[in-house]
């Protein structure tokens, strides 16, 4: 892989790869903060400055960017999560300064106009009480407030409605100058391109750009969980559902490749750790215990690298005429199982060719070889992205049988029923 990292003098970190697939590049700007820096009070506040990031400055005003954009065939979007906020544009390559130019101006320049602010409280506000409408929210919403007692990994990116009710622009303006700065971001790109002269044009864009000191710091730390939790979520969806958590550790973990393993055999593919695709789940052991018995419609897990100890998630819809007791019974049963006996080397070879998979497909575009190229910085650095396959080739059987008796434990467990009332 033609890869060149670097730091520049201000802190940014930058991480380029060529590649000439497609004349196209890729550039992604990340920024060390999500709700993870955020506490009771302020939940909520690094999504809504991500949206304040879109209404641009005073040099790119939002119909400008938008249009310059578009204009030349290219596309750009942003998300925030616990660890992180990002923003990307996918460009043809000789119009890559155009991203690096709306960067750079936005790292500093951002206007935060009080009407802007008080019309997009509305917006994410809405955002809030769409969210709601979905029980299988309330449902997590309630199972990681249980699972994480200490940490801000416990509330949602969207926040708390009575922060975004209170928030102010000086609030969302000064949590932007805190976190907004070269020594708290890394910038990524793939693309058609010469890696010494996208890094000149870098170094022209964000050089002049002051680091920014000094950043707070995450301290908190969730203490072990010493049984099993429960939530009961009631609502009118119609619907029954079931949600299951473990703690689990941190990405740069080394349990974490035999974790992935695991969840592919609990759950097919679609739990791969780096990310989703198109392969089914459908000979994996969950759907045989509790979607093929016409228990559950569907069951999922998910296992997301996180900066701090995260949460490896099953998810389940419950049909008519069963209920959550009954699916939870069923899935308990199955992790046990795996807890106490080996799987076979059929099972362990299957589990890491639909991982390679995944990772093949989560990784195919210029885009997407930029969002992993930045992402695995943010929790790791890049060799984590680079050496993901040969970690994941090197798990045993006998590895995920201890990591499931590790973290599959009932006290390491955090439950979750969602009833529908009539």
């Amino acid at each position: 892989m033609n890869l060149l990292k670097t730091t520049l003098e201000n802190g940014l970190t930058v991480v380029l790869r060529e590649t000439h697939s497609a004349p196209v590049t890729s550039v992604w700007i990340w920024y060390r903060v999500g709700s993870r820096n955020e506490h009771l009070g302020i939940t909520g506040i690094s999504h809504w400055v991500e949206h304040m990031l879109f209404k641009g400055t005073a040099r790119w005003p939002r119909q400008k960017l938008d249009q310059a954009i578009a204009r030349e065939g290219g596309y750009l979007n942003g998300m925030t999560w616990y660890d992180f906020t990002t923003y990307f544009e996918t460009l043809p390559s000789a119009k890559a300064y155009l991203a690096l130019d709306i960067e750079a101006d936005r790292m500093t320049n951002a206007l935060f106009d009080a009407d802007e602010v008080a019309a997009e409280r509305t917006v994410v506000i809405s955002e809030r009480q769409g969210n709601e409408n979905d029980p299988t929210f309330l449902l997590d919403e309630e199972l990681t407030g249980a699972a994480f007692r200490v940490h801000p990994y416990g509330h949602d990116t969207i926040g708390h409605l009575c922060d975004l009710q209170t928030l102010t622009r000086d609030d969302l303006y000064a949590h932007y100058r805190t976190y907004y700065a070269p020594n708290n971001a890394i910038l990524a790109a793939a693309g058609d391109f010469n890696a010494g002269e996208m890094l000149r044009m870098i170094e022209r864009a964000f050089d002049k750009i002051p680091p920014r000191e000094p950043l707070p710091h995450v301290t908190a730390q969730e203490p072990p969980q010493r049984g099993e939790r429960r939530v009961i979520v009631e609502g009118n969806a119609g619907t029954d559902y079931l949600a299951l958590a473990f703690h689990t550790p941190q990405a740069t973990h080394p349990d974490l490749h035999a974790l992935t393993v695991l969840s592919t055999v609990l759950a097919g593919g679609a739990s791969s750790l780096v990310g989703s695709g198109s392969l089914t789940n459908y000979t994996s052991r969950l759907y045989r215990a509790v979607v093929a018995r016409d228990l559950a419609a569907e069951v999922n897990a998910s296992l997301i690298p996180t900066v701090d100890p995260g949460l490896y998630r099953i998810s389940a819809t419950v049909l008519p005429d069963h209920t959550p007791a009954e699916v939870e019974d069923a899935l308990r049963a199955e992790l046990e199982l795996l807890r106490r006996e080996l799987i076979t080397a059929e099972e362990l070879a299957k589990a890491k060719r639909q991982a390679r998979a995944l990772f093949a497909f989560s990784s195919e575009s210029i885009t997407n070889q930029a969002f992993w190229l930045g992402f695995s910085e943010i929790f790791a650095d890049t060799s984590w992205f680079l050496h993901y396959l040969e970690r994941l080739e090197a798990v045993t059987a006998e590895d995920v049988l201890r990591v499931a008796d590790t973290y599959l434990r009932p006290q390491n467990m955090t439950v979750g029923h969602y009833l529908t009332q009539d």
